[in-house]
């Protein structure tokens, strides 16, 4: 990224980053699920998988909405 603007490095860096970890958490969720099904885990712990899995997901959201806001500004 030769003569591009810091700030946009970093843009495209953390929409990488929110972009790897709603893949991350995707995978993991489904593993999780899965994996808690299979040991006959009780379902208050596969709960707990959701919520997490709700909040990676939620900081994912305010992230990309922050991403657009600020490209949103730059023009």
């Amino acid at each position: 990224m030769k003569g591009t603007d810091p700030q946009d490095h970093a843009r495209v860096m953390q929409a990488r980053t929110a972009a790897i970890v709603v893949a991350a958490t995707m995978v993991l969720w489904i593993g999780a699920n899965f994996a808690g099904r299979e040991m006959g885990l009780p379902v208050r712990y596969v709960f707990l998988f959701d919520f997490a899995a709700l909040a990676a997901f939620f900081w994912a959201l305010v992230v990309g909405i922050r991403l657009w806001l600020s490209r949103q500004s730059k023009e």
